[in-house]
């Protein structure tokens, strides 16, 4: 399946580390035109940049802290201004910090859901608005999660983070059907990311082998890899997955509505 990205730029939010930086990387193998990553961290992103842009193929970092109201749509600004426009965008930025309906705090919600909710639909903006002045299609990609459909209860407010994200990618995909600009997401499940073993093993405290004693009761015997999530946004992001927009894959070890495994 051709997947290829030739003469297309990419800005992705997180690109600095974890699931961000790996589908930077295939986007790369996959001939993008350019890359702008936009992180928080200015020495990681510049390295990162640097690294990426070893191949031939440029890659710009854009540091911004999306927790910051204007932040998003100053980050894509700048983003346009270096790769000349964009054609496709991949919202992988997100807190995962756990915060449940009984100790939830205002400023866990302003937290979480300014970067996990708001971030998006400013970026989404901008990239959408120069889609348009150019008469050009697009694509877009936000890295939703499976905790949308409920999550556990220490992640109510992550997950209604992501549920308002999964509205809004179908909103945005609707709106903007006729203008050609598919609009896809991913519901990603267990994936053992950077941020989720720092979570995991030191803020949880469930220590370094966390990741082998969670694998050994999940059905497939291991959690996602970063590739594995990755490739998918690729080909979402690329002519190989035609006309879809507003869809919104689960990708995870189970059959959501299914009964649980133990009945029946």
């Amino acid at each position: 399946m051709d997947v290829a990205l030739e003469g297309k730029t990419l800005v992705v939010t997180g690109g600095t580390q974890g699931l961000g930086e790996t589908v930077a990387r295939l986007a790369l193998a996959s001939n993008v035109e350019a890359i702008a990553i936009v992180g928080r961290n200015a020495e990681r992103g510049a390295r990162v940049a640097g690294d990426l842009s070893a191949g031939g193929r440029p890659c710009f970092f854009i540091q911004a802290d999306l927790a910051e109201p204007t932040a998003p749509a100053r980050a894509m600004a700048q983003a346009i201004e270096k790769l000349g426009r964009v054609d496709c965008l991949v919202n992988g930025a997100a807190l995962t910090d756990r915060a449940s309906l009984e100790a939830g705090t205002i400023a866990d919600w302003e937290r979480i859901f300014s970067v996990n909710a708001r971030a998006p639909f400013f970026t989404m903006q901008a990239a959408v608005a120069d889609m348009k002045a150019r008469h050009a299609s697009g694509s877009i990609v936000n890295i939703l999660s499976v905790n949308a459909h409920c999550g556990a209860p220490d992640l109510a407010v992550y997950s209604a983070s992501k549920g308002a994200l999964s509205t809004l990618t179908r909103n945005v995909a609707n709106a903007h059907l006729s203008d050609r600009i598919r609009v896809n997401g991913i519901n990603m499940g267990w994936v053992a990311t950077p941020n989720e073993q720092a979570m995991q093993a030191r803020t949880l405290g469930k220590g370094e082998d966390w990741e082998k004693i969670a694998a050994a009761g999940l059905p497939l015997g291991r959690l996602l890899t970063m590739d594995e999530v990755a490739r998918l946004t690729l080909f979402l992001l690329s002519d190989a997955s035609g006309l879809m927009t507003g869809t919104q894959i689960d990708m995870e070890q189970t059959v959501f509505g299914a009964p649980p495994r133990n009945i029946g």
